[in-house]
């Protein structure tokens, strides 16, 4: 046990939403947003009403931002990825099968974004004629 006055060990050290948004560089309202979408994200609260993060939460909130921000998954893609995970590393199937059907509907998506534009210039084309 550790006396009055004494910091705790760094695992047990808590930190508030100002202080996550900064060793994360996300804003305030992107975590408690990611709170409401990811169920294991959950830091505790203080008598007072405030979160509190520990460690682990830290740790995730880098992954979700990983998942999301670098390696383009969905909202749902991530919270599936991590659900099957288990919070860990999954296993390879899993993790590429997860990896799959986050990026599928980024591709989807970028996809149907050039398809348009493509479409937009013929009709651009025709209405010259």
């Amino acid at each position: 046990m550790s006396s009055v006055g004494e910091k705790p060990p760094d695992d047990e050290r808590l930190y508030r939403i100002g202080e996550v948004s900064k060793l994360t560089a996300l804003k305030p309202f992107v975590l408690r947003y990611w709170e409401t979408e990811f169920p294991m994200l959950e830091p505790v609260k203080s008598p007072s009403g405030h979160r509190l993060y520990r460690q682990q939460d830290v740790d995730l909130v880098l992954k979700i931002k990983r998942l999301l921000y670098d390696e383009g998954f969905t909202i749902a893609g991530a919270r599936r990825y991590l659900r099957e995970s288990g919070n860990g590393e999954p296993a390879e199937a899993a993790a590429s099968e997860a990896a799959v059907a986050g990026r599928t509907t980024y591709l989807s998506r970028k996809m149907l974004l050039d398809l348009r534009d493509s479409l937009r210039s013929f009709l651009t084309l025709l209405e010259r004629k």
